[in-house]
């Protein structure tokens, strides 16, 4: 008998002008970075970096429901401050804005519930060092890295490419990984992912039962005391977007162990032995004891006031506490070792993609597609920031760049005014962003690397090790 096909949903008739937006698609879930994300981009090596060219990305978002009745106009000027109006005027007309797949037109469409925003953008991404990640172990259920400091684990916030996760992927052909636990960017050493949902399942049930063990060894500030330290200060998040967090009484309890392992006259080499897994409980911790970790970007900064934030005496409100740390590293020309740009300390508290940018603790089994549902990089109000306005009006006014933009329509070419491809991160420039127009400041490979690492991981039925780094020998001296 002949299988009767189920009859197709029937389309509702539209009135007059109304405009049609179709179902949602259903998003895959788990990991599924594939070779199509991989391919967006590559890298190159410079001054002892790693470095991605600049590349097209689409932020992809359905419509949120504040945003149904309103314009497209409206939002961009109230939600997407990254830009002013003129750039979104100008993305329009060059089809960088798409609406179900669509071309937007015209910005004073008014949103409905469901539709679908594409907004392809010309995307940098911060540099990392350019330290290769060294595989550990690697069988068939699992594969064990040792982490460079200045890597995040996955994608978030800026990073893409410069993670382990799509380094792994393009580099060591190790695809469909499944994150087990995280490091700090900050913090190297040694990191596992599984290779099949069993096996992590079977792991995170290790977690749970607080069967897994971990140990570290850091280089900090003074002399710490020879016997050992047990802190159980409470923590608590300061800021998700900045990534910043403090010992409160509010905060959440935590537990640390430490050993100290040598003293050079100035610094001492520090084991760890974390009992909880708060964010950035180590480096709060010690912090706290007095001995933050020497080149510690957050928690050994003067923005903590004379004692450094030791004993919890800080002296400040969260704002301002915040707002010196920011200050701090933007005299320095450091953001990107905080992990944050401009444009993320500005945006509105609703959009909280990347729940914390320099510890990146979102989940990695995110659908690529979404993985920042932000039609726009929110951020700057242009009006308040007319350093950054005056040169994106100069971009958009100038005919012959709008000329040059639309010429250009092939967007993946990434070629430059000369119509030269880039070589070496050298030419790829597009006439409508302004992060091309920027100069910024290289990191030096050494500011890249915190004296954290992850020495140890060991659970009931596996122990993964990695050496001694460098900095935490007996007899090293800065």
């Amino acid at each position: 008998e002949a299988a009767v096909a189920a009859p197709a949903p029937k389309k509702r008739r539209l009135a007059a002008g109304e405009r049609y937006v179709p179902p949602p698609r259903k998003l895959s879930a788990g990991v599924s970075f594939g070779a199509e994300h991989f391919a967006e981009t590559s890298y190159y090596f410079e001054g002892g970096l790693r470095k991605v060219r600049p590349y097209y990305f689409d932020f992809r978002t359905y419509c949120k429901g504040r945003w149904v009745g309103r314009s497209l106009l409206h939002v961009f000027s109230t939600e997407f401050r990254a830009q002013p109006l003129a750039y979104y005027r100008a993305a329009a007309r060059a089809g960088r804005l798409r609406l179900n797949e669509e071309p937007v037109r015209d910005l004073d469409v008014v949103l409905k519930n469901n539709d679908f925003l594409r907004n392809t953008v010309h995307r940098h991404e911060p540099p990392v060092t350019a330290q290769p990640i060294q595989i550990l172990v690697e069988n068939d259920e699992v594969v064990v890295v040792d982490k460079p400091s200045s890597l995040p684990v996955h994608p978030c916030g800026r990073f893409r490419h410069n993670t382990v996760i799509f380094i792994l992927g393009k580099e060591h052909a190790l695809k469909e990984l499944h994150t087990i636990h995280r490091l700090d960017r900050m913090t190297s050493g040694v990191l596992m992912f599984a290779k099949t949902v069993e096996v992590s399942k079977r792991i995170d049930e290790q977690v749970r039962e607080r069967q897994l063990e971990k140990e570290y060894v850091c280089r900090v500030v003074g002399e710490f005391p020879e016997h050992e330290v047990v802190c159980e200060e409470p923590i608590l998040v300061v800021s998700y977007k900045v990534g910043v967090c403090r010992v409160d009484p509010k905060g959440k309890f935590c537990k640390t162990v430490f050993q100290r392992l040598s003293y050079n006259g100035q610094t001492s080499v520090v084991k760890c032995l974390p009992r909880t897994g708060r964010t950035h409980q180590i480096r709060v911790h010690l912090q706290y004891l007095g001995h933050p970790i020497v080149n510690d970007p957050i928690y050994n900064m003067e923005a903590w006031g004379p004692d450094r934030g030791k004993g919890g005496k800080i002296g400040k409100t969260d704002e301002e506490l915040l707002k010196a740390l920011v200050e701090e590293h933007r005299s320095k020309q450091s953001l990107d070792i905080l992990g944050v740009s401009e444009e993320d300390l500005n945006s509105d508290a609703e959009n909280k993609d990347c729940g914390n940018s320099s510890d990146c603790t979102k989940s990695a089994q995110a659908d690529p597609i979404n993985e920042n549902s932000r039609p726009a990089e929110d951020g700057k109000d242009p009006a308040k920031d007319p350093e950054r306005h005056d040169v994106t009006a100069y971009l958009l006014n100038s005919d012959t760049n709008l000329e040059t933009l639309e010429k250009n329509n092939k967007l993946g070419s990434c070629e430059n005014q000369d119509g030269q491809t880039g070589e070496e991160g050298s030419g790829e420039k597009d006439p409508l962003c302004v992060e091309c127009r920027m100069r910024r400041r290289d990191p030096s490979p050494k500011e890249l690397v915190m004296y954290l690492h992850a020495l140890r991981y060991k659970g009931a039925e596996f122990e993964y090790c990695s050496k001694m780094p460098e900095w935490a020998m007996e007899d090293w001296e800065e």
